[in-house]
């Protein structure tokens, strides 16, 4: 069978079956991305596919990204991806400018072999490693992000004019004189929706009307031009902290397409009438010319709605009644969300603030307030209605589909609420009603942050398809996406369809491009989640595969950008830890595997592993079904929602690994502080090359070094096989599933003497009976 080499020791493989594990010996020759054959040849004791490369199909074209570094008069790259596992060799002549310590692009000239390392030159000269931006730098190149327009594309861009002309407007609705307002957040550049709201009556009630306007994008990016090719290519605007890669070039997202005040801007409008009950009653779309009023944020709307006499809505008296009104709708609409049973869990997303040189100065949670739920379900109001006028019309298009949980995840979930006494589960068949009711019967126990985890990681990832199978989290029957023109392209194609049913002809998707990769990889791992159908199902049309395609492809792209976004996130957080090695910190453990636990600082929202082997010196079982870890003698339990003191221990910036050490009462702390400020402050000369190396390339002792290979089947979904036993102790002792501490053989000799010697009737390395 064939399948992608992914750098962890696995085969992806194309057929849906599960992945293959190849052994260290087998991945010399190969290469991340690389995609080969496969024999299967034994499964070993987790009943694992293990393998062996038969053929290499395809070699990887991606260039590599790493830091040069010379050896002994060797030139050669560490690439900052792990997963490659091999340093690549560079010729004399072959660094072109770079030099020693820089951060480099590199393109193979030769792969590896089962005997040699893979050769290349240097392509490119990214700067220092605390440049600032490098980071983005990296996860561009990294997860192949494009970053550069056509020079096609921005031609067109130039061309296009500055403001909005009278041609333009012809055959639309004139919105001018509606106060339309933008509500966004204060570091918001592109303006791509504005609201209305006034009292109206609804059949013989009171009722609202509610107007969603949202840039017409389409008009300025025809199908098929040199813009409209980039923006499929990106699919999606790509967000780091201080830098944004748009999906459209400035002119159109920052200018011509972005609602800014008090100036003219062209739109498509989904024109509502919602009725006491919280229900559309009625709706329409048109293309518009509108003006808006004012640009809002999140924060001064909430609180011109908690005062309307304090000094924010003295400021905006014009528009404080249309605000209220905006107010009363929501409240109608969020009670209809009640009642239909729409999932809505509360989750805690951080902001990072840095400095003018790129250097956090503070990590804080996103607040959302009244304005930002206020917005929300305005917005989900118009992606309803977009997607019914879609369905009523019987054209194809992009839903945005949320599928019910998999049978392995309601099964996991069920055994995990039945351990857990609370008297609650899920049915076969379950509906979003019921993930909310144990969401809400539970929200005021103490373990309510492990319960409404597990609810929320038994759910599925949304995807752009043309089969309109629903949306289970929101609990609608059709659901697109219709507001964000400007940063995602699903949402232009729904507005190129809504107009070509406006006009009563049909949209016709351009030439695409053969679906790559990425679309690939998920195209497999949606196969797994195809439902049985009760029918054999219809031959798709050429223009459904279409569909299809550009579905993978935006679904495979959006997962792209978060990627690189946690990538870069990741990144600026261990460059933060770095400075706060062998300070303690209270935190609250936010995952258990069978390798250890993952622990959120309160203060900082920054996320680390304490492994195993630094829990305590006891047999540590972990409960698949309780998602705990417990240890055997003591009882003591370690899962979501506890809270514990740690220290933090280690920083890898080139593996983005932050390793935690729990804290005990009255211990001796000196030794592990005094280790992590050498580290803090560089360490010797060894140390630093090491790090400059990567540590993940070379083995390593302790905690960390079983991180690297632990966090990899973390990445992966695993979590280990229920009631599994490992025994901890001390950092750098040894660990039971294979992470043995590095030790001299004269030391471990020296050891199973000692104990034969105290233990007389047992063989060496024997455990006693318990």
């Amino acid at each position: 069978m064939s399948g992608h080499r992914d750098g962890h020791g696995f085969v992806l493989r194309d057929d849906g079956e599960p992945d293959i594990y190849l052994p260290p010996n087998e991945m010399r020759a190969v290469l991340h991305k690389d995609r080969v054959k496969a024999r299967i040849v034994r499964h070993d004791r987790r009943n694992r596919p293990e393998g062996r490369v038969t053929e290499i199909i395809e070699r990887s074209p991606n260039p590599i990204i790493g830091r040069l570094l010379q050896e002994s008069g060797v030139w050669l790259v560490a690439p900052e991806d792990k997963r490659y596992g091999q340093d690549v060799l560079i010729p004399k002549g072959g660094t072109g400018t770079a030099k020693t310590g820089q951060i480099v692009v590199v393109q193979l000239t030769e792969p590896p072999a089962l005997f040699g390392q893979p050769v290349g030159r240097v392509t490119e000269v990214l700067g220092e490693i605390d440049d600032p931006g490098m980071e983005i730098e990296i996860a561009v190149r990294k997860y192949g992000v494009p970053h550069e327009f056509s020079e096609d594309a921005l031609a067109l861009a130039r061309a296009l004019p500055d403001a909005v002309r009278p041609a333009d407007k012809q055959q639309r609705i004139d919105l001018t004189d509606i106060a339309l307002v933008t509500i966004d957040g204060e570091d918001a550049r592109d303006f791509d929706d504005a609201v209305y709201c006034e009292p109206a009556k609804v059949g013989r009630g009171k009722g609202w009307r509610l107007l969603v306007a949202i840039a017409d994008v389409s008009h300025y990016v025809e199908t098929g031009s040199a813009i409209d090719i980039d923006a499929y290519d990106r699919a999606t605007s790509v967000y780091f902290p201080r830098r944004v890669i748009p999906m459209l070039p400035e002119k159109l997202s920052n200018g011509l397409c972005s609602l800014n005040p008090n100036v003219e801007r062209l739109c498509m409008v989904c024109d509502m009438l919602v009725n006491a009950k919280g229900e559309v009653h009625a709706y329409q779309f048109y293309p518009a010319v509108m003006f808006s009023q004012a640009r809002l944020t999140y924060t001064e709307v909430a609180a011109i709605l908690a005062n309307t006499r304090g000094p924010e809505a003295a400021q905006r008296q014009a528009v404080v009644p249309h605000l209220l009104h905006l107010h009363e709708v929501y409240q109608a609409l969020l009670k209809e969300r009640g009642v239909r049973g729409a999932v809505d869990f509360e989750t805690t997303e951080t902001q990072i603030v840095c400095d003018e040189a790129g250097h956090i100065e503070k990590i804080m949670p996103r607040t959302r307030n009244v304005a930002h739920r206020l917005i929300e379900e305005a917005m989900l109001a118009a992606n309803v209605c977009s997607a019914d006028f879609i369905s009523q019309s019987k054209h194809t298009a992009l839903f945005r589909v949320h599928e019910s949980p998999s049978l392995e995840k309601k099964e996991l979930l069920r055994n995990y609420l039945k351990a857990s006494g609370l008297g609650l589960t899920i049915s076969d068949d379950p509906t979003p009603g019921e993930f909310q009711q144990i969401a809400l019967a539970t929200k005021d126990r103490p373990d309510a942050l492990q319960i409404h985890s597990m609810l929320l990681r038994s759910m599925q990832q949304a995807i752009y398809t043309p089969m309109n199978d629903g949306h289970f989290g929101l609990a609608y029957e059709a659901y697109t996406h219709f507001t964000s023109p400007i940063r995602r392209y699903p949402d232009l194609l729904v507005h190129r369809v809504i107009k070509a049913i406006l006009k009563k002809t049909k949209y016709q998707l351009p030439v695409l491009p053969t679906p790559g990769e990425a679309e690939a990889k998920l195209s497999k791992r949606l196969a797994l989640r195809v439902r049985v159908p009760s029918e054999k199902p219809k031959k798709a049309s050429a223009d459904q595969l279409a569909w299809q395609a550009a579905g993978l492809h935006c679904s495979a792209n959006e997962r792209r950008a978060d990627e690189a976004s946690r990538d870069v996130e990741a990144w600026l957080k261990c460059k933060y830890m770095r400075e706060h090695l062998g300070e303690e910190f209270g935190g609250v453990v936010t995952a258990a595997t069978n390798f250890g636990i993952f622990v959120t600082l309160d203060a900082m929202y920054v996320e680390g592993l304490v492994h195993i082997t630094e829990l305590g010196g006891e047999y540590f079982r972990f409960d698949e079904a309780r998602q705990e870890l417990r240890g055997e003698r003591t009882g003591i339990r370690y899962a979501i929602g506890t809270r514990v003191q740690v220290q933090v221990s280690r920083v890898d910036l080139d593996a983005r690994k932050i390793d935690f050490r729990l804290v005990h009462e009255g211990e001796d702390r000196a030794g592990i502080t005094s280790r992590a400020m050498r580290d803090k402050s560089g360490g010797s000369q060894a140390e630093l090359s090491l790090q400059e190396r990567g540590a993940d390339s070379r083995p390593r002792s302790g905690a960390a070094g079983r991180y690297a290979q632990a966090d990899s089947a973390r990445a992966r979904g695993a979590s280990g096989k229920g009631g599994k036993s490992t025994k901890t102790g001390k950092a750098g002792s040894g660990h039971q599933d294979g992470g043995a501490a590095a030790r001299s053989p004269i030391e471990a000799l020296k050891k199973a003497v000692k104990k034969s010697a105290a233990n007389p009737g047992r063989k060496p390395g024997k455990k006693p009976r318990r």
